[in-house]
């Protein structure tokens, strides 16, 4: 969740960490810190807040120069937010930066206590630089390979030893981690965007290979300290595809990058009209002989799998579970070689996914996973993976990767409905003929949010509401509902509309706003009927539907209409207004839209 970096090269070294740290304050923005060689000693700044704030810090209390150093931007896990806890840790002669938990730090700090050492955090990094300290005997790599010996938990290591002034040793397990090259300069970072001003080259670091960064090269070394050999990967995007360009925030640019992102995700995947998904081993046949699915994910990633769900059984037909991955892992499901197990997430480094997906594994279940980063854990570990290619996404709330994932898993359930033969292919060419439309609808809709802004300054001063929709709708409202409280800080919350009679409905009061999605044709009058109920107890109403639908005037205060399409489709089109709505009301409110308070873009640690 933390982001690091780190470089060695002939640039000024406090302007490169300041630049990369800025591409990873998604990651974290509790506090800020950085570590340099000046003058052959490693010096430290360091302050809570967000890296502006260590920039006000250093200006009064000087910067750092040098051509060697580490950095790091905090989500706080041990200890609050503090100048005292924030990252680099360590003394003069080792200091370091982490991302990931130390499971067993307070056995560790047991026992450096007992060796002599004093604690000034309450981090557990601050374990892992002194214990570093205690094993180092002159020899780094043998220093580190102690220590990941006797460490449990997650980690990504940036170091530096006094003694090795122009070197930076790093380590890994279970926290991501990559290693990059330029000219004459080399770098370490949690992501790729972090890099891009600088190269497109990169390596992948594995569990617990030792990487040794110098100006002129990178060494590698498996944890029993052989030397080895790595696969160079390139950046398939550049800088100017990670910045904000001419929008205020990068929420609503990946809002407009939704049409481009769906068109690069499914036009690759569709041949002569029908779903081709034989680039990752996904045949007709394949497709056939699984008896259950199972989709694992969290947060957005999990409401994209929901309506996955809904679609995949009721065109193909077959069961599918849909869990939060952290209780997937601890509730013992029931798994064979005969089941899929849907993987998905952004980052493709989500602990509890990735750790699901060895539960998947290791019971015999064929894996799938959906993921934006390539080269990725979870990517990495999969049976098979679907990439989708959204580019990067820096807002912490998820727009476009949502809508990726959710054209990915129209692909399966149409290809997986025609496997087993529940749709003809006339029926399947239609289907995907309209998901091809999709891209044009949200760009339309895109275009024209002065409904979406007008209901943002009905909401800007609420502290509660309500989402309401049925089927399909519903699972795209707990989509709605999570974006409004994550951005906005309202409590917003979402239920079957069929539900309001059995306790919900006492909640309303008046002018208390409900936003309810209808965009199902079958179900329209029944929403419509419970749409009716909170609005004659005072409820102020929002309607999202499709275009030409007669609405009963009295039944909403504002409607928002969509363009239509078949039903199965209508969440990619309705889910667009909801973020826009989520968008302008944090706007309205004064929030830091792309950096909401205590989240973080990508949850490596449990």
């Amino acid at each position: 969740m933390c982001g690091i970096v780190g470089y060695v090269g002939s640039k000024e070294c406090t302007e490169v960490l300041l630049n990369s740290l800025s591409k990873l304050e998604y990651r974290g923005y509790d506090s800020a810190g950085i570590a340099v060689f000046e003058n052959g000693e490693i010096k430290t700044r360091k302050a809570k807040g967000k890296i502006a704030d260590l920039v006000n810090k250093m200006e009064k209390e000087g910067t750092l120069s040098g051509h060697c150093g580490i950095g790091h931007t905090r989500w706080a896990t041990h200890g609050e937010p503090s100048d005292v806890n924030s990252h680099p840790h360590g003394n003069a002669n080792v200091t370091i930066v982490h991302n990931g938990i130390i499971e067993n730090y307070k056995k560790i700090k047991e026992f450096l206590v007992r060796k002599g050492y004093t604690f000034e955090s309450e981090t557990d990094t601050e374990t892992v630089a002194k214990l570093l300290d205690c094993f180092y005997e002159g020899n780094p790599l043998q220093a580190i390979q102690r220590v990941i010996d006797e460490v449990e938990g997650s980690y990504a290591l940036g170091i530096m030893f006094k003694d090795y002034p122009d070197r930076i040793y790093a380590v890994r397990k279970d926290s991501p981690l990559i290693v990059a090259v330029g000219e004459g300069e080399s770098f370490i970072a949690s992501d790729v965007p972090a890099i891009l001003k600088y190269t497109k080259n990169y390596y992948l670091l594995d569990q617990d290979e030792i990487a040794i960064l110098k100006p002129d090269g990178v060494e590698f070394y498996d944890d029993h300290g052989t030397r080895i050999k790595k696969q160079m990967h390139i950046a398939d995007f550049d800088e100017e595809a990670a910045k904000k360009g001419n929008f205020p925030h990068y929420m609503i640019k990946e809002i407009h990058d939704q049409p481009s992102a769906v068109k690069t995700t499914i036009t690759p995947r569709i041949t002569n009209g029908m779903p081709d998904l034989t680039e990752c081993g996904m045949t007709y046949d394949r497709l056939k002989s699984y008896e259950n699915i199972f989709v694992v994910a969290c947060g957005t990633a999990m409401h994209a799998g929901l309506v996955g769900k809904y679609v995949i059984e009721k065109t193909a037909r077959i069961k599918v579970t849909v869990d939060v991955a952290s209780e997937f892992r601890y509730r013992d499901p029931i798994l064979s070689e005969k089941d899929l197990v849907i993987l998905v997430s952004q980052s493709g480094e989500t602990a509890d996914t990735l750790e699901a997906l060895r539960l998947a594994k290791r019971n015999g279940a064929d894996t799938l996973s959906i993921v934006n980063v390539k080269g990725s854990s979870i990517a990495r570990e999969s049976d098979m993976v679907l990439y989708t290619h959204a580019g990067p996404e820096i807002s912490v709330a998820s727009t476009k990767a949502y809508m990726v994932q959710l054209s990915v898993f129209y692909l399966i359930a149409f290809a997986l409905a025609y496997a087993n033969e529940k749709i003809t292919e006339d029926e399947c060419r239609r289907l995907v003929a309209q998901l091809q439309e999709v891209p044009d609808q949200i760009e339309a809709i895109v275009a024209k949010p002065d409904d979406c802004q007008y209901v943002a300054s009905k909401l800007v001063n609420t502290e509660n509401l309500l989402y309401i929709g049925r089927g399909l709708d519903y699972a795209l409202s707990m989509e709605g509902s999570l974006k409004l409280k994550e951005i906005s800080y309202i409590h917003s919350e979402s239920y079957a509309a069929g539900e309001l009679k059995h306790g919900t409905i006492s909640l309303v009061t008046e002018e208390m706003p409900v936003i309810a999605v209808a965009t199902q044709r079958e179900l329209f009058d029944k929403t419509i009927s419970n749409v009716k109920e909170v609005k004659a107890r005072g409820a102020y109403v929002v309607l999202v539907t499709h275009e030409g639908k007669d609405v009963d005037p009295d039944a909403a205060d504002c409607v928002i209409t969509v363009p239509s399409i078949d039903d199965l489709l209508m969440p990619m089109t309705a889910v667009v207004p909801l973020q826009l709505i989520a968008y302008y009301t944090s706007v309205l409110r004064g929030n830091d839209v792309d950096k909401p308070r205590n989240l973080a873009k990508s949850v490596t640690v449990e």
